[in-house]
C-alpha cells in the first residue's frame, strides 16, 4: 500500500520550524551509531602506530552524513509504501506528519548523499579504491534498506546489514583509512560495535513488531516472534562485552575499559529482558545508542592508552 494522506507541509507557523523539522528528520539519536565506529577504528589505528586527524574528522562527517541520509530515505520510503501510520509508536517521522514533503524528504537524501560522496574524495585519494567501493556501497545500502523493489529491512535482513556496514565495514574501513590495512583486532572491535548498534535496531523492530506485521514489513522481529527477538537483544550486549574481554586477552588489559559501561547495560536491558513493551521502548532505544556511545568511547580510550 502506498500512503498519500500527506502531502504538503503545513503552514508557516503551524508546527516546528523550518530547523526543527529537519532536525526530527535528521534523528540525532541515531547519530551515535555513525560516529562510534569511526572512534573505534581511529583509536585501533592509533594503538598501531598509524593516525592521521584529517582522516579522523573526514571519516566522521562522511559517516555522519551518510547516517542522515539513509535516515531521511527510510522517512520517505516508509512513508510511501505505508509502512509509517498514524499507529506508529516511535517518535514522528515528518513525511508521514506532514512535517515535510516527500519533495523536500529527497531533496534532503540527496544533499545529504552527495556531500557525503565529496568528502570521498578526499578519502579515496587517502585510501584508493576500497574506499570507493566501501563508500558507494555504503550509499546504495542506505537507500536499498527501504526503497528499491526490494528492500531488505522489510525482509528480515536489516539486523544483518546493520551489523556488516555499521560495524566490519565502517571499523574496519576507518582502521583501513588510517594504517592501509586491515587487522584482526579491528575486525573484533568491529564484530563488538556491530553488536551493540544491531542491538539498537532490534529494539526499534520489537517496539514496532506489532504495527510492522500488519503493514507487511517482515523484519527480523515479526519473523522471530517476542521472545526470541528479546534474547537476540540480550545475546547481542553480552557479545559485546565478551569481544572486549577476549581483546583484552590478546592484547591489552586497557581494552577491559568498556566493562565500565556494564551498569548502564544492565538497566538498559532489564525492560527488554522484563517484557515492556510499546512505546514504553523508546527509552530503551534512547538507552541503548547512550550505551553504544559510552562503549565506543571507553574503548577508544582504550587503545588510546
Amino acid at each position: 500500500p502506498v500512503a498519500m494522506t500527506s502531502t504538503t507541509a503545513p503552514a508557516e507557523g503551524s508546527g516546528p520550524g523550518f530547523v526543527k523539522r529537519w532536525m526530527l528528520a535528521a534523528r540525532p539519536a541515531t547519530l551515535p551509531a555513525a560516529a562510534v565506529p569511526v572512534l573505534v577504528g581511529s583509536g585501533a589505528a592509533h594503538a598501531s602506530g598509524d593516525f592521521s586527524i584529517g582522516v579522523l574528522l573526514a571519516a566522521l562527517a562522511a559517516a555522519l552524513l551518510i547516517q542522515i541520509g539513509t535516515n531521511f530515505a527510510n522517512d520517505v520510503f516508509d512513508f510511501e509504501r505505508g509502512a509509517d501510520t498514524d499507529e506508529r509508536l516511535g517518535p514522528p517521522r515528518v513525511t508521514q506528519s506532514g512535517l515535510l514533503t516527500p519533495r523536500d524528504v529527497r531533496i534532503g537524501v540527496a544533499a545529504a548523499f552527495g556531500a557525503a560522496a565529496l568528502l570521498g574524495l578526499y578519502l579515496a585519494w587517502v585510501g584508493g579504491w576500497p574506499i570507493i567501493v566501501i563508500g558507494a556501497a555504503s550509499i546504495a545500502a542506505g537507500l536499498a534498506y527501504t526503497g528499491g523493489p526490494w528492500p531488505f529491512g522489510y525482509h528480515g535482513l536489516g539486523d544483518i546489514f546493520v551489523f556488516v556496514f555499521f560495524g566490519l565495514v565502517a571499523v574496519c574501513g576507518t582502521y583501513y583509512l588510517h594504517t592501509g590495512d586491515v587487522s584482526g583486532l579491528s575486525l573484533s572491535a568491529g564484530s563488538a560495535v556491530g553488536f551493540l548498534i544491531t542491538a539498537i535496531l532490534v529494539v526499534n523492530n520489537l517496539r514496532d513488531r506489532a504495527t510492522d506485521a500488519r503493514t507487511g514489513k517482515r523484519t527480523l522481529a515479526v519473523r522471530l516472534g517476542d521472545r526470541a527477538t528479546r534474547l537476540q537483544y540480550a545475546a547481542l550486549l553480552a557479545g559485546a562485552y565478551a569481544i572486549a574481554v577476549a581483546m583484552a586477552i590478546v592484547a591489552s588489559w586497557w581494552l577491559l575499559l568498556p566493562l565500565l559501561s556494564l551498569p548502564l547495560a544492565m538497566r538498559v536491558a532489564a525492560p527488554v529482558v522484563n517484557g515492556v513493551e510499546g512505546r514504553a521502548l523508546n527509552l530503551t532505544l534512547k538507552g541503548t545508542a547512550r550505551l553504544t556511545l559510552a562503549y565506543g568511547v571507553l574503548l577508544a580510550a582504550g587503545f588510546l592508552l
